[in-house]
């Protein structure tokens, strides 16, 4: 008798005990993963938007550092906070009446700043090395030897040329000079163009403890790894689903002549 072929097949129903898109271990921990990114996504955004204010500089008064038409996050900050080498925020209806101003904190209260001795700043008689200035001359026009009050400010564009920084106002009362209590965040990063963090002003160094970044970096790696976290979460039910009727078919094979 000629022989006979039949053909098996792997049962359709639940005899494998594991559910269509992979199992209930696998669909537990995509639940999970899920979950857990969508905290750190959401949990990021809100950090962010509780510690961090962005604003759009309308000069080109702090080129190269910020652009005119760049797009800051600048983290609030109480005025006791800000140190030298800071770019900040303030308010200062002396110099604009209903604008923020971005300017860099070169002098603190009790410092003696001065320009210029071989082409460099000068505060509290040591030369600053400013290289967020990409070469350019520390100032064009030397200002007199200025004392600095205590609780108060003495700032600079880093367009040294054209910015109407404290240098434009030494005539006022306060020998252009800025309140602590006007500043209200301090500039972490250039978001658009994406420019990224601010470099750190080392030639500070010298004079005293420098501003630690802000959270931003931790904040946009929580956005991150959430975003991964969901996007991976819930592509595992379609992926182990489509690799489970890929095996299904590699089951179904003919069988041998018996």
């Amino acid at each position: 008798m000629g022989g006979e072929s039949t053909t098996r097949t792997a049962p359709h129903g639940g005899g494998t005990g594991r559910t269509p898109a992979g199992g209930r271990t696998g669909q537990r921990l995509s639940g999970l993963a899920v979950a857990l990114g969508l905290v750190l996504f959401l949990g990021g955004f809100a950090w962010g938007a509780v510690v961090y204010r962005p604003y759009t500089v309308p000069t080109s008064s702090m080129s190269p550092t910020i652009g005119m038409g760049d797009r800051v996050l600048a983290q609030r900050v109480d005025g006791d906070e800000v140190r030298r080498g800071d770019v900040v925020v303030f308010h200062d209806t002396t110099w604009v009446a209903n604008a923020p101003v971005v300017k860099r904190v070169v002098a603190v209260g009790g410092d003696t700043v001065s320009c210029c001795r071989q082409g460099k700043l000068t505060v509290n008689g040591k030369q600053i090395d400013e290289p967020y200035l990409n070469g350019g001359p520390a100032e064009i026009m030397n200002f007199p030897t200025v004392k600095v009050p205590e609780g108060r400010l003495f700032l600079l564009g880093d367009e040294r040329q054209g910015s109407l920084d404290s240098t434009a106002h030494l005539d006022d009362a306060a020998r252009g000079t800025v309140s602590r209590a006007d500043v209200t965040a301090r500039v972490d990063a250039v978001v658009w163009p994406m420019k990224g963090m601010l470099a750190r002003p080392s030639g500070f160094e010298a004079l005293g403890t420098l501003s630690r970044p802000g959270p931003l970096r931790t904040i946009v790696l929580l956005i991150v790894v959430g975003a991964v976290l969901v996007l991976a979460g819930g592509a595992y039910g379609p992926i182990a689903g489509r690799l489970g009727r890929s095996r299904a078919r590699t089951r179904t094979e003919p069988a041998g002549a018996r």
